[in-house]
């Protein structure tokens, strides 16, 4: 099929190979556009580099998810055996370099299956950095140096960000990120985690379950941004799991010491020093837009100061005519790459099939990966009673036990549950909170409810799936107000 638009040379350029760049990029040849992706990863601070497909698939949710998986069935050894198999646990051993192995031999083949999959659909694949030279030209600087420009009628900016580093000495030239900790040929060690987002936290968690000692430096709070009930419970059930926490403390520097070991030094809010000797340092204290190199100002895009970041409208739209950005990089939106891949794709039908469906960044489900997982949607209770008033606002909340732990005798007392609802009518659901087994299958189909209006009476009168933890949500009955104790006494009454 012919451009849309015969005067320039491409309907749309599509800056950043990942998730929400490819998606956009897919969607709108579908719909009979010229488009190019343009793609250039700049190596790391430790010389990690990857191929196209952007920070998912190579540094984020996908290796993440399986180290993590990689961790559960080592604890999953040691249960085995109350459950009757002969194994021994005490020879359960991670090897670091095959699991890395393993990891990185998948993510090679997501990056093969991704270029295969461009070819296929057109869309025009280009290896190089890009930036503006005005609002319809694009350069790529290609690997060889030289420059390429593209002229286009549309412009999607989907860069992403990557890891920050402190600003102290020893931190780049010792620390790494989570975007080396993947692909690391050699076991970490002991390892000092700084940050307690939820990548600080998943990363420590799988650490600690291949049996590595795990410290990690808290700033302010744990998992900022989420309910802070539901983070204590989390940065607790770690505590039990042999997690280390330093709260209130931030890095000072790092040094190798005569040994060839790290050494962090550190000062606490009380102004009390101390440090920690380690194998490595990981640094996990947020990300940065990867706005710098797109000379934004030759097209007269503006951008936060602070974070680097793209402010947009409802559409998707900068300031300037013709320029977008979808996914990570955008000002106040979440960072998930399901909300990337969403609102590359919704913007490309309204660019060029007449769409005209929004984006929604309300009610986003998400899951952090930790060793006790948790799953959320909607508001947290901070937010709800901010937003509503306490007096309007009813939280109905419950301990469970997973059947699964019982034999193996693990420990429930961190599994906990909580709807957050208003208290007037049918008391319409605002935010649910789940800590437990695989939270992520279990937040994900509440999350489709909340969307579509869930009350606590349609939850109260659904029928759970027995026995299973998700069906603790159909039990919630017990309300914070109430005072009356949450914990069950039977799984079946």
């Amino acid at each position: 099929m012919a451009p849309i638009n015969e005067t320039f040379e491409y309907d749309l350029v599509v800056i950043g190979g990942g998730s929400g760049g490819l998606a956009c990029a897919k969607e709108a040849v579908g719909h009979g556009a010229k488009v190019a992706v343009l793609d250039f990863v700049k190596p790391s601070p430790r010389g990690t580099k990857w191929g196209l497909g952007g920070t998912c698939v190579n540094v984020g949710c996908i290796p993440k998810k399986l180290m993590h998986q990689a961790s559960i069935l080592g604890e999953g050894i040691h249960e085995a055996q109350a459950y009757g198999w002969n194994v021994s646990p005490e020879q359960a051993t991670i090897n670091w370099p095959a699991l890395v192995e393993a990891v990185q031999n998948h993510i090679k083949s997501v990056n093969w299956v991704t270029r295969v999959d461009l070819r296929d659909k057109k869309v025009e694949y280009v290896n190089g950095m890009g930036y503006f030279k005005d609002a319809h030209n694009v350069v790529a600087v290609l690997k060889n140096g030289t420059e390429r420009v593209l002229n286009t009628k549309h412009v999607v900016i989907a860069v992403g960000g990557r890891p920050r580093y402190p600003h102290i000495p020893g931190a780049l030239e010792y620390g790494i990120t989570s975007d080396d900790i993947f692909s690391m040929p050699t076991p970490p060690g002991k390892t000092v985690v700084v940050g307690a987002g939820y990548i600080g936290l998943e990363c420590a968690g799988f650490l600690k379950g291949f049996g590595y000692d795990v410290t990690v430096m808290v700033r302010s709070i744990v998992l900022r941004g989420f309910d802070q009930q539901m983070a204590d419970i989390v940065s607790s059930a770690m505590v039990e799991k042999g997690i280390n926490f330093l709260h209130k403390t931030v890095p000072t520097s790092v040094e190798k010491n005569s040994e060839g070991r790290l050494v962090v030094k550190y000062r606490n809010a009380e102004g009390q020093e101390g440090a920690e000797e380690c194998d490595t340092v990981l640094f996990a204290i947020g990300r940065t837009a990867l706005t710098e190199d797109l000379k934004l100002e030759n097209a007269d895009v503006k951008y936060n100061d602070d974070n680097k970041k793209i402010p947009v409208n409802e559409r998707e739209e900068t300031n300037v005519d013709g320029i977008y950005a979808v996914g990570d990089v955008l000002d106040g939106r979440p960072e998930l790459t399901p909300v990337a891949i969403l609102a590359g794709r919704l913007l490309a039908r309204r660019l060029l099939a007449s769409g005209t469906d929004l984006m929604d960044y309300s009610d986003v489900a998400t899951t952090v990966f930790t060793p006790l997982e948790y799953g959320c949607v909607g508001m947290s209770e901070e937010t709800a009673v901010k937003e509503f008033g306490e007096e309007n606002v009813e939280v109905f909340h419950a301990y469970y036990k997973p059947t699964e732990f019982f034999i193996p005798q693990k420990s429930v007392r961190y599994c906990y549950l909580k709807s957050v609802a208003l208290r007037e009518g049918d008391q319409k659901v605002v935010g649910l909170h789940y800590v437990g087994p695989v939270a992520g299958e279990v937040i994900q189909g509440f999350a489709a409810a909340v969307k579509s209006g869930l009350t606590m009476k349609i939850l109260m009168n659904t029928v759970g799936i027995h026995p299973t933890t998700a069906e603790e949500f159909t039990r919630l009955n017990i309300t914070k107000r109430s005072g009356v104790d949450p914990t069950p006494a039977t799984c079946c009454s």
